[in-house]
């Protein structure tokens, strides 16, 4: 019987060349974009659950409002995770990470810039899983000056990263550390990235208010870090309430698993995914399928038409209806399967361009594993797309079948209608989705950030010595004119890592008892010039002097806003100078325009600028000339290896600090086009297939009508008004889902484009115009066949 199917299946389906091979490629279109978005959804989902402790491990976050501003934060100061193991029996160890343990690392002749190093605690092993290839995980931190490499650092310095344990290397300072231990490299899927980690100083503090570290707590078995959430605001009253004061205070647990997708605060330890784009992702491919399969359904049903004699002889001549389902699903599977083995080629294909464009190192697993998972997902999908027309089919009366009077009993046209209605208002929301991406990228890649951002580079300046002399390194550089001017800050903008502190600031002429949490930036006489930023009121610094240094400050337009002061100039600011609290009062001398610190997904927060010790001149910022780029960075090694000649340079320019920041949202927005276009082609696929049956059932019509005098264009008309009639519903259906969609996405966002509405109908006429040029094909060329061929039909 299973041959007898088979058999009858491969006949027909190679009967009906045209509308097998739409089904089968665009099935396997639609198979290979659901795969490929498993593989990504998974990978997404499965970060940080390596660790075999993960289920226990939470990192402690930091919120706060107050009149006038806010903090949400990844990063607490020192004093937290001792105070929490204290304090609190449900914590059984604890461990913080330093970012800023990075530089260019030194052994013997071999040197190299490894950016991505934490300063960690020694209970790090006894938290997180971190494979161990050389060393002893319990004692490898225990001893200060001591490092871990990944296996690809070590393999880099000493050739065999198992030479590396017992070795000194030295940091860019001069700086020794004792290579302890070689890990595995991190895994992909880990929002913790690293390479290299390095002990703490022993019984490393600081004060209340330096937010400058990671703190993640492994809990006892059995503790709920719920409840222990619900405990901590004692913590905020018995030691951060007198720092802070009276401020809307939360500290969270976070799970460790749900880091990467659902936390989004300032100074993450790298860019993390989204839970909305997992679920907005998932959801695509799942219309993608679901247009593919409604393709098939619609052309299935449309051509069982040629097929009611063939069910009327067979069920005359005995044939069960169990009997005819079998034999229709079998087709159906078979051409699913066929759709499977394309989308095995299509993702074989696809997917290194597809990891490329979703930035992830994706696989499929061997060629058997790959077939046998096409083949069962191929039979899923063939009996749940095929199961309609089989029942529909094997449901047709022998006597109407025979006669072929049985169209009636398709009950097709509304549902295939619905059917058509569906897959452009799923076409038509993905076209003005995108739409809205690109404005939204192209807004923020455009915006004016309040400094002039292009042919400004920075690197960091690693050596210590090299940051006492930067004020003689910058007379060097403006001596030449490829360099209009150069000066030296703390950090590089663009990064999102300024960092914030507590300060006092003067209200009504008093200085408050409680802090106000101000973003704090060092930046030296020059940096106005060189960014090109705009003084509004005031000076800048005259100098850097130590007294210049320590008792003026400027601050940004928010924070005259948000303090209420009509002249900000003299006014007070006292500020903390060290982790024992000591305090230092500066006064305001001038006021600049506000600039962006971050990308635009933040808004500008208040802004005080002070000068910067000399160990803290660490980034330089040069302005060079445009189009001379490559001169001006050899002339910039050139000059600075005068004063540091083992150096090597990891410039960035500016304009492409801030793109980094948006990068997750361009990789989306490009995926999102890409499946779009799928979503476009596959329905057009269908709506071709539909014209193209819509114009072979009216073939002699056409005849009749071309016989009596009609033209090209009304029978092209005849032919497309009822499909382009449906791709109309359907944007009257898909704009609001679009808009809703796009409202909630560009919430991530504190500056943004308004979601304007010739963007959606740009989207519908773009769909309709598609519908309009496949469907006028089969239209135009039914429309010039000759009349005598098209009465001689049947």
């Amino acid at each position: 019987m299973l041959r007898n199917y088979l058999k009858i299946t491969v006949r027909t389906l190679w009967k009906n060349k045209l509308f097998s091979g739409l089904n089968v490629v665009g099935l396997g279109i639609g198979m290979a974009a659901v795969w490929l978005m498993v593989l990504y959804v998974v990978d997404e989902l499965s970060y940080d659950r390596f660790h075999a402790k993960a289920d226990r491990i939470v990192r402690v976050v930091q919120h706060a409002q107050w009149s006038g501003g806010n903090l949400n934060l990844a990063v607490t100061s020192a004093p937290y995770a001792p105070a929490l193991q204290a304090d609190y029996p449900d914590v059984e160890k604890t461990v913080r990470f330093h970012p800023e343990g990075g530089g260019t690392i030194t052994f013997k002749d071999k040197k190299m810039d490894v950016p991505n190093i934490f300063f960690t605690d020694p209970t790090v092993f006894d938290v997180f899983t971190f494979p161990f290839l050389y060393g002893d995980p319990a004692t490898s931190l225990s001893k200060p000056q001591s490092i871990v490499l990944t296996k690809s650092v070590a393999e880099s310095l000493f050739g065999d990263a198992g030479k590396a344990v017992g070795n000194v290397v030295e940091f860019s300072n001069h700086f020794p550390n004792t290579v302890t231990g070689v890990v595995e490299d991190v895994p992909a899927n880990s929002h913790l990235q690293f390479r290299a980690l390095r002990s703490l100083p022993d019984k490393y503090t600081s004060g209340w208010q330096n937010f400058e570290l990671y703190t993640y707590l492994l809990l006892r078995e059995g503790s709920d870090y719920r409840t222990l959430e619900a405990k901590l605001p004692g913590f905020f009253q018995k030691y951060i309430r007198k720092e802070m004061g009276e401020v809307d205070y939360r500290m969270e647990l976070q799970p460790l698993t749900s880091i990467h997708l659902h936390s989004h605060l300032n100074y993450e330890t790298s860019p993390n995914g989204n839970v909305a784009t997992v679920s907005i992702f998932s959801v695509v491919a799942g219309l993608i399928l679901v247009i593919a399969c409604i393709n098939y359904v619609n052309l299935y049903t449309a051509r069982s038409l040629k097929r009611t004699r063939e069910v009327g002889v067979r069920k005359a001549v005995g044939s069960h209806r169990l009997q005819l389902i079998g034999q229709f699903l079998t087709e159906s599977m078979l051409m699913a399967w066929l759709a499977g083995l394309v989308s095995i080629g299509l993702i074989t294909t696809a997917l290194p361009y597809f990891n490329q464009l979703a930035d992830k190192k994706l696989s499929v697993g061997g060629v058997s594993d790959l077939l046998v998972a096409a083949t069962l997902f191929s039979v899923l999908i063939g009996a749940l797309s095929g199961l309609y027309p089989a029942l529909v089919l094997s449901n047709f009366r022998p006597v109407a079948a025979l006669k072929g009077l049985v169209s009636n009993q398709l009950g097709g046209i509304t549902l295939k209608q619905s059917l058509v209605v569906f897959q452009f208002v799923a076409t038509i929301a993905l076209i003005a989705c995108s739409g809205v991406v690109y404005r939204q990228m192209n807004f923020v890649q455009h915006k004016g950030l309040g400094f002039n951002k292009e042919q400004v580079l920075t690197f960091h300046i690693d050596n210590e010595a090299v940051r006492q002399r930067v004020d003689a390194l910058k007379e060097r550089l403006v001596q030449n004119p490829l360099i209009e001017s150069a000066s030296a800050a703390s950090n590089p903008i663009g990064n999102n890592n300024i960092g914030g502190s507590g300060m006092f600031i003067e209200q009504n002429g008093v200085i408050p008892t409680h802090t106000q949490i101000i973003q704090r930036f060092a930046v030296d006489e020059d940096y106005l010039k060189t960014l090109q930023i705009k003084l509004l009121q005031g000076r800048t610094f005259a100098g850097s002097s130590k007294s210049e240094q320590e008792k003026s400050v400027l601050i940004n337009e928010t924070l005259t806003k948000e303090m209420g002061w009509n002249d900000p100039i003299g006014k007070r600011i006292v500020y903390y100078t060290d982790a024992a609290n000591h305090t230092a009062e500066a006064r305001v001398v001038g006021v600049v325009a506000d600039f962006h610190t971050y990308s635009l997904q933040h808004k500008i927060e208040p802004l005080v600028l002070q000068l910067p010790q000399p160990a803290d001149k660490d980034n330089l910022y040069v302005r060079i000339q445009p189009a001379k780029t490559a001169e001006a960075l050899a002339y910039i090694r050139s000059v600075y290896r005068t004063f540091d000649p083992a150096a090597t340079l990891d410039f960035h320019f500016l304009d492409d600090n801030f793109s980094q920041q948006y990068k997750a949202e361009q990789k989306q927005g490009q995926v999102l086009l890409t499946f779009t276009m799928l979503a476009v082609l596959i329905a057009c696929m269908g709506l071709f297939g539909l014209a193209a049956f819509a114009a072979e059932q009216r073939t002699k019509e056409i005849g009749v009508r071309k016989v009596l005098g009609a033209s090209v264009s009304s029978i092209v008309l005849l032919l497309s008004r009822d499909l382009l009639k449906l791709v109309v519903i359907a944007l009257v259906v898909a704009t609001p889902i679009a808009w809703y969609a796009m409202n909630r996405w560009l919430q991530d966002f504190a500056y943004k484009v308004d979601l304007e509405w010739w963007v959606f109908t740009a989207a519908g006429l773009l769909a309709v115009g598609i519908a309009l040029l496949t469907v006028s094909f089969q239209s135009v060329r039914a429309a010039l066949t000759n009349p005598v061929t098209s009465l001689r039909s049947e």
